[in-house]
């Protein structure tokens, strides 16, 4: 916490605005609005509501197709399957390990072909770094498929001075217990289109129509954020600019000491953008390294440090069996190699110098000890 959430909570128990709409819910679209630059903002129960929504505003129903980043969240894509839509997952590229625009591009040829084009495409913005954000705008605009932004993890990004989540149709913010900042749960849906977004607090108070008695036309959605955890929105958006410039100073301390190691290799950042870099991700190769990356996983667990793989790609998850994905080419499925090396390190805002340092030299203390252990092994193999 920030320190200023109390404010904003004692000023909503005092004026008895509790129910998901007030002042502080108010406050927080226009803020987080103006914040990255977009028309409006509606505030909602979570990221996964937001884009739900955004699925609904685009009509995405029965029988359509949704397009979808491969390496994420399932949050990204389970809406797809609330509207009885179909996923179809695009692989990632190597500079930002977002969505290929080389997949996607042979995903809408093949689209265009069958006379079927995807209702949307989200694009996730994965760890807080913007995928290659030009490349696939082109793409979407040549076969005019709208874009839901996936920017639940890098609010506080940039991609050529403008914010990350603000270059589709939609844009989705998420402000769950682990985001850079946090309402605890929450999440926020950004447009330009002032109309839409009228429309969305409509389906996400219950599709409660005008009418002096409790009527429903169309269904809805409890998805409005509470007025107290708004609250403490606002007063974590005071210090997201504090908390970007944290997470990239401990990005940096881990690459400066262990970049230089052979076999490790640090998440890239795009020229042209600013990652917010929310989690701290590498890879781990074996072959270089002598360390598996689950070698690597247990040593620190056992130092009581949790690090984890990155995201489990999508189309490999048992859910979406059988679901039609696009690998980047057709020699190289780079989301798989991604979450059979990836490891995200311990990142949070207020993490300190000496806790990190531990993180660091267990990480150096493991691959002396694996070097040592080979060096005993070699020699005894000899004699």
């Amino acid at each position: 916490m920030s320190g200023n959430e109390q404010k904003y909570i004692r000023e909503a128990f005092e004026t008895n605005w509790i129910a998901p709409l007030g002042p502080n819910v108010d406050a927080f679209e226009k803020e987080i609005a103006d914040y990255v630059g977009a028309n409006d903002a509606v505030a909602v129960s979570s990221g996964t509501a937001a884009i739900h929504l955004a699925l609904s505003l685009l009509g995405v129903g029965k029988g359509d197709k949704v397009f979808c980043s491969t390496l994420t969240f399932i949050a990204s894509a389970n809406p797809i399957l609330y509207q009885g839509a179909e996923p179809v997952f695009i692989d990632s590229e190597p500079d930002t390990w977002n969505m290929s625009p080389q997949a996607l591009e042979k995903a809408l040829q093949d689209a265009s072909t069958e006379g079927k084009l995807p209702k949307a495409i989200i694009i996730v913005n994965l760890y807080g770094q913007s995928a290659k954000i030009d490349e696939l705008l082109s793409l979407c605009d040549y076969y005019n498929v709208p874009i839901i932004e996936d920017a639940a993890e890098s609010l506080g990004a940039r991609y050529k001075g403008k914010a990350s989540g603000t270059f589709g149709g939609f844009g989705v913010y998420s402000f769950n217990g682990n985001k850079i900042i946090t309402t605890s749960g929450g999440g926020m849906l950004i447009s330009n289109d002032v109309e839409a977004l009228k429309k969305a607090r409509f389906l996400a108070t219950q599709a409660r129509d005008p009418a002096p008695h409790y009527q429903h036309s169309v269904t809805g959605f409890n998805y409005r954020l509470s007025n107290i955890l708004a609250g403490i929105g606002r007063a974590q958006l005071e210090v997201l600019d504090e908390r970007v410039k944290a997470r990239r100073e401990i990005f940096q301390r881990y690459y400066d000491h262990l970049s230089s190691i052979p076999g490790i290799q640090f998440m890239p950042e795009l020229e042209e953008t600013y990652s917010n870099r929310w989690l701290t991700a590498l890879l781990v190769a074996e072959e270089k390294l002598g360390v598996s990356k689950d070698s690597l996983l247990r040593a620190l667990a056992e130092k009581n440090i949790e690090a984890r793989p990155v995201w489990k790609p999508l189309h490999m998850q048992p859910l979406f069996n059988g679901v039609t994905y696009y690998p980047h080419d057709e020699n190289q499925s780079v989301s798989e190699v991604l979450f059979q090396r990836g490891i995200c390190l311990p990142s949070g805002s207020n993490m300190n110098e000496d806790d990190q340092m531990k993180v660091i030299n267990c990480i150096k203390n493991c691959l002396k000890s694996n070097e040592f252990n080979s060096k005993t092994k070699m020699m005894d193999e000899v004699i």
